[in-house]
C-alpha cells in the first residue's frame, strides 16, 4: 500500500505548515491558551479560508468530499503545532455525525456552516463510570408531543466551551450499557436547562461537564434512527480515533526533532551529548516508534475510509491505537528525559507535547481497552 501523499495532499500539507510556522508558533499558541476562551476565532477563520474545515465534507454541502486519508497532513500539522482549536470536535466528530446520519435538511443547514467556519460543534458522550464503553449511557430522552425532553449529565466534553451546538447521546429505550435504545440529538448550548462547568484539561484543551435538566428539543433534533444510535457512534468514534492517531504522529515528529536538536547542541565533557552511543540508541528507538506509528495511523485512516465490514474496521483501528498509545508513551517520556530537567519546564514546547501525547494515549480508549477490542471486535 502506497502511503505517500499525492500532489494535492502535498500542496495542502505545505500550506498548513506555512500557516503553523507563521501564525501558530509556540509563543502565539501560549497567548491563545492564556486568553479567556482558550482558542482563537481568527485562527478558526483562517482554517476555513484554507479549505481545511470543509475538506472531508460532501461537495454538495460546501465541502471537498475528502476522507480521513486526505486529512492526514492536516492532523499531523495540528499535532506538531499543538493546535487547540476545535477541529476534531467540530469536523472529525460533530460534522461527521451529521454527514453520516443526518437528514437532508440537517445536512443543508449545518454542514455549509461548518465548512465556512460559522458553526462549531462538540460531542457529548462520556458519563460517570462509563470508562471507554460507548453503550454505557444513562442520560434519558423522553418522547413528547413536540419532540423530546433530555435529562442527565455528560463528563469531560472536549471543546464544549467553544461549541455552539452539541451532539448528545441519550437513552430512549432500555437500561444502562444495553446496545439498543441509544439515540443522538442536536442541542443548542444556549437552550434552557443546559449548564456547563468549564475547565482546562491537562493538555490545555477547553472542556466542560454538562448538565441537562428538562431540556426540550424538537423532533427534527434527532440524528439518525431512533434507538439505533450506537452503530453510528461506533463508526464516527472510529473515524475520530484514526484522526487522533495521525495527530499523534505529528506531535511525535516534533518531539523527535526537538530532542535530536537538543542532543546536537547540548554539551557535556566538552562534546555534544548526541555523540554518546547510549543516547544515540535511544534516539533511534524514538525514530523507529515514529515510523511505525505513522504507518499504523495511515492504515487506520485508509480503513475507516474504505472498510465496510464493521468487525474488520474495529480491529484495524484498535491495532493502530495500541501502536500509537505505545509510541506516545515511549516518545513523550524519552523526549523529556533526554532534555533533562529542562524538558519539564513550562517554557519548553516539548513539555506541552508530552502532555498532549499522554492524553492522546488515553483518548477514545487506552492500549488495554483497544487490545481487548482487537481480540474481540464484535
Amino acid at each position: 500500500m502506497n502511503f505517500d501523499y499525492n500532489e494535492e495532499q502535498r500542496l495542502l500539507a505545505a500550506s498548513i505548515r506555512r500557516f503553523a510556522e507563521k501564525d501558530y508558533g509556540f509563543d502565539a499558541r501560549r497567548k491563545i491558551v492564556a486568553g479567556p476562551g482558550g482558542w482563537s476565532r481568527t485562527v478558526w477563520s483562517t482554517l476555513a479560508e484554507l479549505g481545511v474545515l470543509g475538506l472531508p465534507l460532501p461537495a454538495e454541502f460546501g465541502g471537498f468530499g475528502g476522507g480521513a486519508v486526505d486529512l492526514d497532513s492536516v492532523m499531523e500539522a495540528i499535532g506538531e503545532a499543538l493546535v487547540v482549536e476545535p477541529f476534531l470536535a467540530t469536523v472529525g466528530l460533530g460534522a461527521r455525525f451529521v454527514a453520516r446520519g443526518g437528514t437532508a435538511a440537517q445536512k443543508a443547514r449545518l454542514l455549509p456552516a461548518v465548512a465556512g467556519g460559522e458553526l462549531t460543534l462538540a460531542f457529548a458522550q462520556t458519563e460517570r463510570g462509563a470508562r471507554y464503553d460507548l453503550a454505557h449511557i444513562a442520560m434519558r430522552a423522553g418522547r413528547t408531543s413536540e419532540g423530546y425532553v433530555l435529562d442527565g449529565e455528560k463528563r469531560v466534553v472536549l471543546h464544549a466551551p467553544c461549541a455552539q451546538r452539541l451532539i448528545v447521546s441519550a437513552r430512549t429505550q432500555g437500561e444502562v450499557a444495553q446496545p439498543h435504545g441509544i439515540s443522538l440529538f442536536l442541542v443548542d448550548v444556549t437552550a434552557p436547562g443546559v449548564t456547563m462547568r468549564r475547565y482546562r484539561t491537562l493538555d490545555e484543551l477547553p472542556a466542560a461537564d454538562i448538565s441537562f435538566h428538562a431540556v426540550k428539543v424538537g423532533a427534527d433534533a434527532l440524528i439518525g434512527a431512533e434507538h439505533e444510535g450506537l452503530a453510528l457512534i461506533e463508526e464516527v468514534v472510529d473515524y475520530a480515533t484514526a484522526l487522533v492517531c495521525t495527530e499523534a504522529v505529528g506531535a511525535i515528529k516534533y518531539a523527535n526533532d526537538a530532542t535530536l536538536e537538543y542532543l546536537k547542541t547540548r554539551k557535556q565533557f566538552g562534546v555534544p551529548i548526541g555523540s554518546f552511543q547510549a543516547l544515540q540508541h535511544r534516539m533511534v528507538d524514538m525514530v523507529i516508534a515514529h515510523e511505525q506509528a505513522k504507518s499504523m495511523a495511515n492504515l487506520a485512516c485508509a480503513t475507516v475510509d474504505s472498510e465496510r465490514d464493521t468487525a474488520r474496521r474495529k480491529r484495524m483501528v484498535s491495532a493502530a491505537k495500541v501502536r500509537i498509545a505505545d509510541a506516545c508513551r515511549h516518545v513523550s517520556q524519552e523526549s523529556v528525559q533526554l532534555h533533562g530537567g529542562m524538558g519539564m519546564s513550562d517554557e519548553m514546547k516539548v513539555s506541552h507535547t508530552f502532555r498532549r501525547l499522554t492524553m492522546i494515549a488515553q483518548q477514545f480508549g487506552d492500549a488495554d481497552h483497544h487490545l481487548e477490542r482487537f481480540a474481540c471486535p464484535t
